[in-house]
């Protein structure tokens, strides 16, 4: 495809897309106050309760216990 036919088929969508944009934005003006569209999902973190804070952190201890007692450290013949 020779490039500058590539260059002016994205101007004319280009175009195209502003015109629908703007024929939007009269739509949204001429409709008077629509609402905002609410956010209904959260972001981030859920935040945790006491009760499931202290599930994790003794959920956390044995996991860390385990891993503990499976790294047992290993010495050589040298002592080390």
């Amino acid at each position: 495809m020779d490039l500058y036919k590539a260059i002016q088929d994205l101007y004319a969508e280009k175009e195209k897309l502003e015109r629908v944009i703007a024929s939007l934005e009269e739509l949204q003006r001429t409709a008077g106050a629509v609402p905002a569209i609410a956010k209904t999902s959260r972001r981030g973190r859920k935040s945790m309760s006491p009760a499931e804070r202290e599930e994790v952190s003794e959920r956390m201890k044995r996991y860390w216990a385990g891993r503990r007692s499976q790294k047992q450290p290993k010495h050589g013949a040298d002592g080390q």
